[in-house]
């Protein structure tokens, strides 16, 4: 198929693009994405050992993360372009509004049960790191609250990186640089640069406290694509890439085949490869509504479940233990078991965040817009 890349072809594309408001298909990613955490859960994955990528449920949560960098930052431009500055209050008071609610329910409620129901008080320790999104850097986890160390990476992303966009100059190319050489910091962390300069970390009895490593390298390759997606020229060159509607069919088979055939350590090199396909997955469905993959994205069930999957990804080890104990009164045990638990837990986990969205979250996401804008102004973010 030949495309022609004249300036007419993409101008409109772009310009739509800085229109949309809502990108229709993202709900749908965040479908994928929480589904491949739910598989590495689940007790099944470990009767699978002879597919690898079977067993890389896990980077469900790294595309998660490029999802979020290319959001956040999205957001950030759009309001420097619309008002000509970045309002820090209004930013962390929007993503307070969304992340804290769900979040903080459910570390103190976990928190109670294992320590004061439970009685396993020597976990009591650990409990202020989770209040202050230091999680990624604990020794150990309360039961049920491992998974809250991918909500302490965002956090911190949160709190610097708005800040450092609007000290940076309003340029394009150096916000890009910048991005770049911050992945790139993460990559050499990775690879031990760190460990080689001995550079001092602190340490406490709970937790140890070193340079970030490649957890950040994903939320920077998003951000990094809506800096570039931002531009004219930015958009052009992975227009040229990702604008033809077959792109994210081909793009995410590419991604599959990346993970079943890279090496069984995810790290260093493998890992920064992987982020910037799923930078470029995540550009092909953004860049175009009308792209091959949409009709299943905004298929309406799943849809549903990426809207709700911020508290499906919190509570789904709660559905976990719930799946494992009701398995254990059934008399089940064995591979019976495992995969009895594996086909019930997820349609637990779903049912309790759906029922958290609707009775709790969705209250305080209704703050987040002022009232003349809530009606009609679908958000680009949820």
């Amino acid at each position: 198929m030949t495309v022609s890349f004249s300036k007419d072809h993409w101008a409109a594309p772009y310009q739509a693009y800085l229109d949309q408001q809502y990108f229709l298909s993202l709900n749908g990613l965040r479908f994928l994405c929480i589904v491949a955490v739910l598989w590495h859960h689940a007790p099944g994955n470990g009767q699978v050992n002879s597919v690898q990528l079977l067993e890389r449920g896990f980077v469900g949560v790294d595309f998660f993360f490029v999802l979020s960098g290319f959001l956040i930052t999205t957001l950030l431009l759009r309001e420097e372009r619309r008002k000509g500055a970045i309002s820090l209050a209004g930013f962390y008071r929007r993503r307070a509004l969304r992340i804290l609610p769900a979040y903080l329910l459910l570390v103190t409620a976990v928190s109670v049960y294992w320590i004061g129901v439970k009685g396993q008080t020597e976990l009591l320790g650990l409990v202020p790191y989770y209040y202050v999104f230091l999680a990624n850097f604990l020794k150990s986890d309360i039961p049920l609250l491992s998974i809250t160390w991918s909500l302490s990476v965002e956090e911190q992303y949160y709190l610097l990186w708005p800040a450092l966009l609007i000290l940076l100059p309003a340029a394009t190319r150096l916000r890009a640089a910048v991005l770049s050489g911050l992945v790139v910091l993460c990559l050499l962390a990775m690879l031990g640069l760190g460990e080689r300069l001995d550079l001092p970390r602190l340490e406490t009895s709970q937790a140890i406290f070193v340079w970030p490593s490649m957890s950040y390298a994903a939320i920077l390759s998003g951000s990094l694509v809506a800096v570039l997606l931002n531009h004219p020229t930015g958009f052009r060159c992975l227009w040229r890439l990702c604008g033809w509607n077959g792109a994210p069919v081909v793009l995410f088979a590419m991604l599959l085949l990346y993970l079943h055939l890279t090496p069984e350590s995810l790290l260093g090199w493998p890992a920064l490869g992987m982020d910037m396909l799923m930078a470029l997955c995540l550009t092909s469905l953004v860049m175009r509504e009308d792209h091959a993959l949409r009709p299943v994205l905004t298929f309406a069930p799943v849809a549903r479940v990426g809207e709700i999957s911020y508290g499906l990804y919190l509570y789904h080890l709660i559905g976990l233990h719930i799946a494992n104990e009701l398995a254990f009164f059934g008399g089940l045990a064995g591979p019976q078991a495992k995969w009895a638990v594996t086909l019930v837990y997820p349609l637990i986990s779903i049912a309790i965040a759906e029922a958290s969205f609707r009775s709790f979250e969705r209250y305080f996401l209704t703050l987040r817009v002022k009232p003349a804008l809530r009606k009609g102004q679908p958000a680009t973010s949820r």
